[in-house]
């Protein structure tokens, strides 16, 4: 048996806590990816490990020391890793005449590998080449997939929704207009992914609405798809499986229009509208004559049931 797979009693409060903090849980923890370099990756994979750390710190792991590892043949080196550092993305980096300047990207499920895809770096500028501003460590970013490739090929769907899980860092429940400070944008076109990086300036609009605009950050990379390892549907849909307590509640004849109005059907008992007391008004009193005609209809009716 592994060493990691066995069962560990904690004796300190603080192995209880730091197993606590890796148990399964209804929300899940954000996602931290490892970004590994491989034997023979070269200063342009190292560089573009180091870029992505700088988007993705505090939830990335840089490894410094050089892995030989085949993340396509053997996954094993992977998943031990994953399961060390409590990493569920990763990114790996090589260099090959085969494959020149190679990035492998992926995610696991349950400590093992769901999917792997290869990208090929044909073109890159640096955060350094790019002389402006940045934006502070772990900011949440604007996420902008364009072209039709990303709904229409499955490598392409399943790699932008890796991208997302890469990317999207800690959910929030509300956004204040001055913490949007910075756009990944990914356009796919002609075969090619292109990777760009903008920083959000908010300018003066004369209104209460100010004008934005878009200054490149970086980094840069001109992508392109090499090799794929996608889960099967039956996997893929097991781990996108919700929990039953996290799923929200059916609302009974509860009904909204296509303008968000809510619609209540309330049930009741059927109405006698004979007893229903009504306003009292001079104007819809009877007249004398008129009661003494209704009592006299009454009488003649008890008499005739009689």
């Amino acid at each position: 048996m592994d060493a990691l797979d066995r069962v560990v009693k904690p004796k300190t409060k603080r192995a209880k806590r730091f197993l606590e903090k890796r148990e399964p849980k209804l929300s899940e923890n954000i996602k931290n990816a490892m970004l590994i370099k491989g034997g023979n990756a070269n200063s342009t994979v190292t560089q573009v490990l180091r870029d992505v750390y700088a988007l993705k710190k505090p939830y990335g792991i840089l490894y410094k020391k050089k892995n030989i590892t085949r993340p396509f043949e053997d996954q094993t080196s992977l998943e031990f890793f994953s399961k060390k550092s409590d990493c569920s993305l990763f990114m790996f980096g090589s260099h090959n005449k085969k494959r020149p300047n190679n990035l492998v990207i992926g995610r696991m499920y349950d400590y093992h590998v769901l999917d792997i895809i290869e990208l090929g770096i044909e073109k890159f500028v640096s955060l350094k080449d790019i002389k402006n501003s940045k934006c502070p460590e772990g900011t949440k970013p604007m996420l902008i997939f364009a072209g039709d490739d990303f709904d229409v090929t499955e490598d392409y769907r399943r790699l932008k929704s890796l991208l997302i899980d890469f990317f999207r860092g800690p959910t929030v429940s509300n956004i204040r207009l001055a913490g949007l400070e910075y756009v990944l944008h990914f356009t796919a076109l002609n075969g090619k992914i292109y990777f760009r990086s903008y920083k959000l300036l908010l300018k003066k609009s004369g209104c209460r609405t100010p004008r934005i605009e878009l200054e490149e950050m970086g980094p840069s990379l001109d992508l392109v798809l090499r090799r794929t390892h996608l889960a099967s549907d039956d996997l893929y849909k097991l781990s996108m499986k919700m929990p039953k307590a996290l799923k929200p509640k059916k609302k009974k004849n509860i009904s909204h229009d296509t303008f968000g109005t809510t619609y209540g059907r309330i049930h009741m008992q059927k109405q006698d509208l004979s007893k229903l007391q009504t306003r009292k008004m001079k104007g819809l009193k009877k007249r004398p004559a008129e009661r003494k005609a209704e009592d006299e209809e009454n009488k003649s009716k008890r008499i005739k049931k009689n």
